[in-house]
């Protein structure tokens, strides 16, 4: 979400998005080529592993430049992902390595919409490396398919592109963990109404 002003644009911008918004609605719009004018203002598309963690905060979208706490970013899928490989997460200065396990994020009507990955940046190589405070959550989300042979819908993990938020390990609540109630999106990015669903449907969710 957003703190909006238009007599103070550049000054109090601040984006609250929900982990329900940013699959549901920003990435969701990305993937269908929807407002992407408007999108690209708050997260544009930048491939992430090849840039150092601390340069991200410059390559940020216009609207959220300004922010000290957290980025985000449309990541393309690499091209050794579409041959089978696993990605490189290896940059300049180090490289990002998974922390615990994937976990599913859900939405306000309880369906699994997508899958967060937790990342921490090492910082160095061979026996010089160490771990620093940047940390990125890895966002895809979920396509739902219908499977004839099946009574139930099947879900799959949309690989072609994620939403990546970076940000920076600190001793206080950050931002977008204290997001004010009264705070509404932006008038340019704002999400709409969906319909509601039945939050006991069955799914399978195939991970390839």
């Amino acid at each position: 979400m957003a703190e909006h002003n238009p007599h103070l644009h550049s000054l109090i911008y601040r984006f609250y998005p929900t982990e329900e918004e940013l699959i549901s609605f920003y990435l969701s719009n990305k993937l269908q080529n929807h407002r992407t004018d408007d999108l690209h203002r708050v997260i544009p598309t930048v491939n992430v592993y090849e840039h150092n963690p601390c340069h991200l905060p410059r390559l940020a979208g216009e609207l959220c430049r300004q922010d000290t706490e957290q980025w985000f970013f449309f990541v393309p899928r690499q091209e050794r992902e579409e041959q089978g490989r696993r990605p490189s997460r290896t940059t300049a200065s180090g490289y990002w390595k998974a922390t615990g396990s994937p976990t599913y994020v859900y939405s306000s009507e309880n369906k699994v919409i997508g899958v967060k990955k937790t990342m921490v940046f090492y910082e160095g190589k061979s026996r010089t490396v160490k771990k620093t405070e940047w940390k990125m959550n890895e966002y895809r989300a979920i396509k739902e398919e219908v499977d004839g042979a099946e009574a139930f819908p099947v879900r799959k993990l949309r690989h072609e592109l994620s939403l990546c938020r970076v940000y920076v390990v600190s001793g206080t609540r950050r931002a977008f963990d204290r997001r004010p109630f009264e705070i509404g999106p932006p008038d340019i990015v704002k999400p709409e109404a969906k319909p509601t669903t039945n939050k006991h449907e069955s799914f399978r969710l195939l991970m390839s």
